[in-house]
């Protein structure tokens, strides 16, 4: 199998080889010490998450090798999220991200990038990917701001119907103190707005 760019952005290069593999890629504008720092750093946070998600069996794709600041994962074959929510079923995929959101969060993950491209349709369940920006934390700010982030990606994409689907997302969610928070993270964007 030849190897196929699947993506390529800011903080790394992913690549199709038999198994998906991950690549850092280096900044010359910072410092050769620091930068090689700062990759091996949040590539090992994010090699941390996904063995703790497999160990959750968190539907998430599994880590097969970390070195330095490469990652190989497996590959999963599926549709991005974006790609199948419709009016129609936005309730139930609403209702299957709330509920695996919630087992993120309390297992203190916050996936920090929330959105429908980030998550797959992989034999019949929704599997979240893209851990790049994930991170620990038991706080209820750092949930609330997660799910906010959802919103705002359902908002945007898929303006039409994502006000059933959110709503499905909190109700299976369920934390009252995180939801009640959320409120709170919103009123301020609402005010910054303003200005």
């Amino acid at each position: 199998m030849m190897k196929k760019i699947l993506s390529q952005g800011a903080e790394a290069v992913i690549v199709l080889d038999k198994n998906v593999i991950k690549d850092r890629i280096p900044k010359r504008y910072r410092h050769p010490r620091i930068d090689a720092e700062l990759r091996y750093s949040r590539t090992n946070r994010e090699a941390k998450i996904l063995r703790k998600l497999e160990a959750l069996g968190f539907p998430a794709p599994r880590l097969v090798n970390q070195k330095q600041a490469t990652i190989e994962m497996q590959f999963l074959l599926g549709k991005r999220v974006r790609d199948v929510l419709t009016a129609k079923n936005c309730r139930m995929f609403g209702t299957g991200m709330g509920r695996k959101i919630r087992i993120l969060h309390d297992a203190e993950i916050i996936h920090g990038d929330l959105t429908t491209s980030n998550m797959l349709r992989h034999e019949k369940a929704i599997y979240f990917v893209d851990f790049g920006l994930s991170f620990f934390s038991p706080k209820v700010e750092d949930k609330a701001v997660d799910l906010h982030l959802l919103r705002q990606a359902l908002e945007s994409k898929h303006y039409r119907f994502w006000k059933p689907c959110f709503a499905s997302v909190l109700k299976a969610y369920g934390d009252k103190a995180v939801i009640a928070r959320l409120e709170q993270v919103e009123k301020r964007g609402r005010n910054k707005a303003k200005y």
